[in-house]
């Protein structure tokens, strides 16, 4: 596998090559994500459809872009399966406790491919056995709806013609989650993304704290900028905590140097540094599992790992999770991953009354054709005469 490339200063332009590879990543994480889709039903284990995923995800990775033997591919975020309370990262490890599906539990599936580096993540919500002779109700479907429309109305302020700052989507999430009496997760984040970098350049914060409201700089947005966005929304006052789940995802630090003193812990971070480089994993992955589990001890309590914790809310609570990849071009907003969410099995008693959020809802992600007033103006002035040259 080649070297690990360096963090980048600032994400590069988007180019022909590079939106074409996002696409191909996109396609990927959205086909393995119908597929788990289609495993999600009561009896399932949680395990088995996070191994599927992440193997599909290589599988077709693979696949593409054959002649660059060189090329790096494969998972750009482990496959995590969050059931009801459970915000994210739940990814259990083969020797864990069965967690088993049930019908009418709240599922969120977060799964990402990468190809060259360019990275396509997604994240849908649905409920176990809902149909649209088995309509979701209630708290359930304001929750996802809230998600899902929150999603959408950010996708639709990214218009660079617009004007907008990270900080009128902010707005705008926390609009859409008080129509359904819903609350977003606190301090969550979505990123501007790059080659091999799923955090560079420009954030968008939700529901930021007190102490995290002025730490988020504000910025407009540009085409030819890539972005993953991340929306999860809680039917509780948006305060998350870690649980006593253990983390098995994780991602290699930045410019961290440590020399490891245990053979198991440098066997351990030698194969995941060759195998994932600088992409999230999940130990799952790992062969030899009780390795994976002594090496990771090390390699986080130095800082060569980062982790991403499990997140839950109160037993009480539900959340739910949309994730998108989109690209700004010239032509609009291209959803690279991100699957839409089928309505039609959600029934709330919420109307969205807001005109501006109606309006902003109804807009299409291409870029409205200017008219051609220029030309028109062009045409006018041939048609008429010229004034004769001054005496």
């Amino acid at each position: 596998m080649p070297e690990t490339p360096k963090k980048e200063e600032a994400p590069e332009p988007l180019t022909e090559a590079s939106i074409t590879k996002y696409t191909t990543a996109g396609q990927i994480a959205n086909d393995v994500l119908k597929e788990l889709m289609g495993m999600v039903k009561e009896g399932t284990k949680v395990g088995d459809i996070c191994t599927h995923g992440d193997t599909r995800i290589k599988e077709l990775t693979s696949k593409c872009f054959k002649k660059e033997k060189e090329m790096e591919k494969g998972i750009g975020m482990p496959t995590c399966v969050s059931v009801g309370h459970v915000a994210c990262h739940f990814s259990p490890l083969k020797s864990d406790p069965d967690v088993v599906l049930e019908k009418g539990q709240l599922v969120k599936i977060d799964l990402g491919a990468h190809v060259d580096g360019y990275i396509a993540s997604a994240a849908h919500t649905f409920v176990v056995g809902a149909s649209t002779d088995e309509k979701v109700t209630g708290k359930k479907a304001d929750v996802t709806l809230a998600a899902y429309n929150a999603l959408e109305a950010t996708l639709r302020q990214l218009f660079p013609h617009k004007g907008l700052k990270n900080s009128d989507i902010t707005k705008t999430i926390s609009e859409v989650a008080g129509i359904y009496k819903t609350t977003p997760v606190e301090n969550m984040l979505s990123h501007q993304i790059g080659r091999f970098e799923t955090n560079i350049g420009k954030e968008i914060i939700q529901n930021p704290s007190d102490d995290q409201v002025n730490k988020i700089e504000k910025h407009i947005f540009e085409e030819n900028e890539a972005y993953i966005i991340d929306i999860l929304i809680t039917t509780g006052d948006g305060k998350i905590k870690q649980g006593d789940i253990r983390t098995t995802v994780y991602k290699k630090a930045d410019n961290v140097v440590y020399q490891l003193k245990m053979k198991n812990s440098r066997n351990f971070f030698s194969e995941a540094s060759k195998e994932y480089g600088v992409m999230p994993f999940s130990i799952r992955g790992f062969a030899n599992e009780v390795q994976a589990k002594l090496g990771v001890i090390e390699c986080e309590r130095h800082g060569l790992l980062q982790p991403y914790p499990v997140l839950y809310d109160r037993d009480s609570e539900l959340v739910a999770q949309f994730k998108a990849t989109v690209l700004i071009t010239p032509s609009g907003i291209v959803k690279v991953a991100g699957l839409p969410l089928d309505t039609s099995v959600y029934q709330s008693d919420v109307k969205i009354e807001n005109p501006i959020i109606q309006s902003l809802l109804k807009e299409s992600l291409k870029m409205k054709k200017q008219k051609k007033k220029d030309e028109k103006t062009a045409g006018e002035a041939k048609d008429t005469p010229k004034a004769d040259p001054p005496q």
